[in-house]
């Protein structure tokens, strides 16, 4: 009995620290619940109060277009009662002192005109009236100065027309001798080209490939012209002169053991063929076929 006693009494003491924190628990729970309820209640209230202002701010602005006529009508008697300034009067334009200052300027320039002016004849017939006029004067001696170092102004004509003529002949004579050059090369060509030179074991072109092959293998070959194609020439037809321009040249025809081209021709790359052609008229003269690899 004594123990049955003993376990309840220690039981009850177990029991009873349990009870005081759920019992505080629950008041703390309490508390937090009436805080949140106050937050809310506050919140609420701050919103209607900015409802009510703004409510108040679009009264105001409904009541305010009425008074601006008011207003407006207040600044129009303002502005009636000031005393106004008076118009100002722009004076009348002065017409006939303008031609005189245009007359005066037009003098001016005609002055500067004729400090420039080398002869001065135009300014000196200006001044025929009065002899003693000091720039009638000055222009008269700059005449005689320009008369002594040039001579008169018929003998400047002479001059001039002797210096065209000489310079039209110069150019005659330019033209000349280039066609007399150009007829000169082309009877050079015919009469001393001679197509057997490839029995000369000199430009034995096709040995000499065979073991330098390095030399024959050039870039590829872009034509002057779109959209053209490979075509063989034959000797005694005529190329396009872009066919036959420096670029095309062959600056060295003994490096692929060719003979020197003769005045008027050159020797040019045309694909992988070698053709000599004649710079004037773009007529073949010869021609290697297959020469590049």
């Amino acid at each position: 009995m004594r123990k049955a006693l003993i376990g309840l009494i220690l039981a009850a003491t177990a029991m009873t620290p349990v009870a005081a924190e759920a019992q505080n628990r629950d008041r703390g729970g309490r508390g937090d619940r009436a805080e949140r309820v106050q937050r809310l209640e506050q919140r609420g209230q701050a919103r209607a109060e900015r409802r009510q202002e703004r409510a108040e701010a679009r009264e105001q602005r409904q009541e305010a277009p009425a008074e601006r006529p008011q207003r407006a009508e207040r600044r129009q008697r303002a502005q009636a009662a000031q005393p106004q300034p008076a118009p100002q009067v722009r004076p009348a334009r002065q017409t006939r002192q303008a031609p005189v200052a245009a007359v005066q300027r037009g003098e001016r320039r005609d002055d500067r005109r004729g400090d420039r002016n080398r002869t001065g004849q135009r300014q000196s017939e200006a001044w025929q009236g009065n002899p003693n006029d000091p720039r009638r004067q000055h222009y008269e001696r700059l005449e005689r100065q320009n008369q002594q170092r040039y001579g008169t102004a018929e003998q400047r004509r002479d001059v001039r027309r002797d210096v065209r003529q000489d310079r039209r002949g110069d150019r005659r004579d330019w033209r000349q001798d280039r066609r007399g050059d150009r007829r000169a090369d082309r009877r050079d060509w015919r009469r001393d080209w001679d197509r057997s030179w490839r029995n000369d074991r000199r430009y034995d072109w096709n040995r000499w490939r065979y073991s330098n092959r390095h030399h024959f293998r050039l870039p590829s070959y872009y034509s002057p012209y779109r959209n053209h194609r490979y075509s063989r020439f034959s000797i005694g037809l005529f190329l396009q002169p872009l066919f036959y321009s420096q670029r095309y040249w062959i600056g060295d025809p003994w490096q692929y053991r060719l003979p020197a081209a003769p005045p008027g021709t050159q020797w040019i790359r045309y694909y992988n063929d070698v053709l000599l052609v004649d710079v004037y008229s773009g007529e073949v003269v010869d021609v290697i076929y297959d020469f590049f690899w």
